[in-house]
């Protein structure tokens, strides 16, 4: 991982290098300058994260430097070594002039290495921020987030106004809409973007071990726990748990869970003690959470303490406009990690996408993508690269589906899908094997073993 890089602005020689060499020691790529001018021309080629300055030097100081940095890099935090006669001016730099923090000399190292810290981890977010903001505005791409459309650029102003609070959010779409990538560009924009970001899909963990899942346990605290284990809220400490699905938890561990986010502590089950954690929660359900409240399945208090801030993701359906630059994004994407040739998408494919109704939203189209992207030798993709249900246009419906028991062998798994597929198209052989992607002479080949299985 790149280091973070801070300049160190001092006409005493002697303090400068004396504080290179500290703030190198905790980590940090650091160059030193003597004056304002000299940081500004630094600054050109080291592109630094922050700036430490002293305020009175020759040519430019440290006041000056600090108006040509906010002009020229918005994003770099600013902190002012300042004596005793300049605390006001510093004061006022801060409140007005958007420096991060000033230092009284002599400066407490250890207080600045805790300032330095939250600076960078500032000034990393908003250069996210700015870059984001570009790439919007150029491309409609907003971290892994694509979409034009006037829903999703409110979507894209929500995440930016609560990204760099600790708030609570409450993210509700059907299932494929993008819960989760939201969650993720919550995180990745706040000053916990360094810090861990942990998701849990609160309908994939049985009940019987949730509760260890997201508070730990000690060692012996049931039958199989042989070692200490820390929860999620443990190993999100300090940075973001996502809790996926939340409304599919039980109501007796939404109780506990309420009672974490009020007094911040978590107590491992068979522990004796509780551990503070600093956590900010981000949840995401695709139901209606007030329909669940009225169903019994979802507390009322700890909807209304996780729904501080609501994000509603709209279904791709609503959102047609978005499609060709959503199908695009995600051809060129998919394309370098298969390392595969296609990178265009042909009319005709996007006019068979815009009748298609999308009812596994995002995730569906992505695994559409997928498969032309895989069966593609060409630059473009075209509508012979789609399987036949899409070009019909008719998403998988219950009758559909095929429910197999487990276990069961691959032949007469392969057997059963072959058997309900000629069902479908009223044993239209032909139709049959289009859709199963297999030859007719192989589906022919296939019958005939069946016949004679059953003469036996």
């Amino acid at each position: 991982m790149e280091k973070a890089r801070v300049l160190i602005v001092d006409d005493e020689q002697a303090a400068r290098v004396g504080l290179s060499e500290i703030i190198s020691a905790w980590g940090y790529e650091t160059q030193t300058a003597g004056d304002g001018l000299e940081a500004l021309e630094i600054a050109n080629e080291f592109y630094p994260s922050a700036v430490v300055t002293d305020v009175f030097m020759p040519r430019l100081d440290g006041f000056g430097l600090l108006t040509r940095l906010r002009e020229e890099y918005p994003d770099t935090a600013v902190i002012l070594l300042t004596g005793q006669g300049s605390i006001e001016d510093a004061v006022r730099a801060v409140k007005e002039e958007g420096a991060f923090y000033y230092f009284e000399k002599p400066i407490n190292t250890r207080q600045l290495n805790v300032v330095l810290q939250r600076a960078i981890e500032q000034a990393v977010t908003q250069h996210e921020n700015t870059r984001l903001r570009r790439q919007l505005g150029d491309l409609g791409i907003f971290g892994k987030l694509v979409g034009n459309s006037h829903a999703m650029r409110q979507i894209y102003n929500t995440i930016e106004q609560v990204a760099g609070s600790a708030v609570s959010v409450l993210i509700t779409g059907e299932s494929g809409t993008g819960k989760e990538v939201v969650a993720q560009t919550i995180h990745q924009l706040s000053p916990r973007a360094s810090r861990p970001f942990v998701p849990i899909n609160c309908s994939a963990i049985p009940e019987t071990l949730m509760e260890s899942e997201l508070f730990g346990h000690e060692r012996g605290a049931f039958t199989g726990a042989i070692a200490r284990r820390e929860g999620c809220f443990e190993l999100a400490n300090t940075g973001t748990l996502f809790l996926d699905e939340i409304a599919e938890m039980p109501v007796m561990l939404q109780a506990k869970l309420l009672r974490v986010l009020e007094d911040r502590k978590v107590r491992r089950l068979g522990g004796a003690k509780e551990t503070p954690v600093d956590v900010r929660m981000l949840a995401a359900t695709n139901k209606d959470p007030h329909e669940a409240v009225r169903r019994g399945e979802f507390r009322e208090d700890l909807l209304y303490r996780l729904n501080v801030i609501h994000i509603k993701l709209p279904p791709l359906r609503e959102r047609r406009e978005d499609l060709p630059l959503l199908a695009e994004f995600m051809v060129r994407e998919l394309s370098e990690r298969h390392n595969r040739p296609a990178r265009l998408i042909s009319s005709e494919v996007l006019e068979i996408f815009a009748r298609y109704p999308w009812p596994g939203n995002v995730r569906e189209l992505r695994n559409v993508i997928e498969h032309a992207v895989i069966v593609c030798d060409g630059q473009k993709i075209e509508k012979a690269h789609l399987s036949a249900q899409m070009i019909d246009g008719r998403p998988l419906r219950s009758e559909d589906a095929i429910t197999l028991p487990i276990p069961i062998s691959l032949d007469e798994a392969e057997r059963q899908l072959i058997l309900k597929t000629l069902i479908k198209t009223n044993n239209n052989k032909t139709r049959a094997a289009d859709l199963l992607q297999i030859s007719l002479k192989t589906l022919h080949n296939k019958l005939k073993a069946y016949r004679e299985e059953s003469e036996e």
